[in-house]
C-alpha cells in the first residue's frame, strides 16, 4: 500500500508541473518561442501573490485572483514591445533576449525581497487531508492536480472551440496568410503571452502554499517545465500533464527508494522517454 500511496503523491506532484508547464507549451505551440525567463516569471508571481497578501491581508487565493489580470497586462506589453520584435527564422534572438530577462528578473527580485526564502501562509490548508482508507491525500496538493486539470481542459476549449483559438491557429499555421485575413500576429502573440502569465499565476499560486521560494529559483522550475513539456509532446496541452504526471511519479518513487534519488530520478525518466518517443508522447504536427 506504500507504493500506491507514493505513486499517488506523485501524480499530484505531477499536477504542479503541469502547471509550471502549461503556459510555455502554450507559448511555444502558438509562436515557438523557448522562453528561458518562464521559471523566473513563476517566481516573479509568487512574490507578487505573497505582496498582496502581506500588504492587503488578503486570502491567497484572493490575492491570486488580483494577480491574475495584473500578470496578464505584464505578459501582454512584454510580448508586444519586447519579443515580438525578436521572433524570426533564427531561434537565437529570442534565447537571448529571455535569458537576459531571467537575469533582470531574478537580481530585481534579490534587490526588492533579499535572498532570503518566503512562503505564502495558506491556513488550515497546508495541514488538511483527505483519508481515503488507509490513503491520506492532502487538501492543498489536491487542489493543485485539480487546478492543472481545469487549466488543461480550459486551454483546449481555448484553443479549439474558440474564434480566438482559431486565431491562435491561423497564426501559428501562417501568419503572412492570417494577417491578409485581417489578423494582427503581434496582438495575437502578445494575447497568447498575457494568457501564458494567467496560467504562470496559478502555478505561482501552489508553489508558494506548497514550499518555500527564493528570487533565484527559476531555473530549476524552467527545467521542469520544459521537460514535461517534451515529454508529452510540443504544442500537446495534454501531452504536458502527462509529462508533469512522469515526472513526478519518477520522483517519489525514486525518493522512496532514497532520497537523494528524488531530483535525478525525474531526469532520467526524461532522458528515457526521449530514448524511446524522440518527439514525446504526443506531439502536435509543428513545423
Amino acid at each position: 500500500m506504500s507504493w500506491l500511496d507514493t505513486i499517488i503523491q506523485g501524480v499530484l506532484l505531477g499536477g504542479l508541473y503541469a502547471l509550471f508547464a502549461a503556459g510555455l507549451s502554450l507559448v511555444f505551440g502558438i509562436m515557438r518561442l523557448v522562453n528561458l525567463a518562464h521559471g523566473d516569471l513563476i517566481v516573479l508571481a509568487a512574490f507578487l501573490v505573497l505582496t498582496l497578501v502581506s500588504a492587503l491581508g488578503l486570502d491567497p487565493f484572493a490575492a491570486a485572483a488580483i494577480a491574475l489580470p495584473i500578470m496578464f497586462v505584464l505578459g501582454w506589453v512584454l510580448q508586444f514591445a519586447v519579443l515580438n520584435r525578436t521572433l524570426g527564422d533564427d531561434i537565437l534572438p529570442p534565447l537571448l533576449v529571455t535569458f537576459g530577462l531571467s537575469v533582470v528578473i531574478q537580481n530585481g527580485l534579490l534587490e526588492g525581497f533579499s535572498a532570503d526564502s518566503r512562503r505564502i501562509s495558506a491556513g488550515a490548508l497546508e495541514t488538511a487531508s483527505l483519508q481515503f482508507g488507509p490513503i491520506s491525500i492532502g487538501t492543498m496538493p489536491l487542489l493543485t492536480f485539480v487546478s492543472a486539470v481545469g487549466v488543461i481542459v480550459a486551454l483546449n476549449i481555448l484553443f479549439y472551440r474558440t474564434s480566438l483559438g482559431r486565431a491562435f491557429r491561423a497564426t501559428s499555421d501562417d501568419s503572412a496568410t492570417a494577417g491578409l485575413m485581417g489578423i494582427r500576429a503581434e496582438r495575437i502573440f502578445a494575447t497568447a503571452t498575457g494568457i501564458a502569465m494567467m496560467v504562470v499565476t496559478i502555478a505561482a499560486l501552489y508553489l508558494g502554499t506548497r514550499a518555500n521560494f527564493d528570487p533565484t529559483m527559476g531555473p530549476a522550475r524552467l527545467i521542469y517545465a520544459f521537460e514535461a513539456v517534451i515529454i508529452g509532446g510540443l504544442g500537446s496541452f495534454w501531452g504536458t500533464l502527462a509529462g508533469g504526471i512522469i515526472i513526478g511519479v519518477a520522483q517519489t518513487l525514486g525518493a522512496a527508494i532514497n532520497p537523494e534519488w528524488q531530483i535525478l530520478a525525474g531526469h532520467v525518466a526524461f532522458l528515457l522517454v526521449l530514448l524511446i518517443r524522440p518527439r514525446g508522447l504526443f506531439p502536435r504536427a509543428v513545423d
